[in-house]
């Protein structure tokens, strides 16, 4: 019986995981910087100019949003730790897009490696 963590494991042998150095360099090219983890996650917050699919509509959201239908377009994923956006990756690859990317260690590396990060604004009552 696989786990998710088998899953993950396959999924990253056939998608192209980019690092923390690669990144940078491959969102500015991206037509499409996506974060997959759930909504919650995004809100509190992202890596600027993301926008958020979470894991769970992707292929649906892909499918049936007209914007969506480039399958030339640059992709660059992330979610927390890589696992959501390996499978993210594998799964708009199996969909016939060609140039999708994820970024290995997800949005906790590129928080630890002081890397710009976007938070949500609290609404000030002063």
């Amino acid at each position: 019986m696989k786990t998710a963590q088998d899953f993950v494991a396959e999924a990253k042998q056939q998608i192209q995981e980019i690092s923390l150095d690669q990144a940078d360099r491959a969102i500015q090219a991206a037509d499409l910087l996506l974060d997959v983890r759930d909504g919650d996650e995004y809100r509190q917050s992202h890596i600027p100019q993301a926008t958020n699919i979470s894991r769970g509509t992707l292929e649906f959201k892909f499918s049936n949003d007209p914007t969506l239908a480039n399958r030339d377009m640059k992709i660059v994923l992330y979610c927390k730790t890589s696992g959501r956006s390996a499978l993210s990756a594998k799964a708009l690859k199996e969909m016939g897009y060609l140039h999708v990317q994820s970024i290995e260690g997800g949005f906790d590396a590129w928080q630890e490696a002081g890397k710009p990060i976007a938070k949500r604004e609290l609404p000030s009552f002063d």
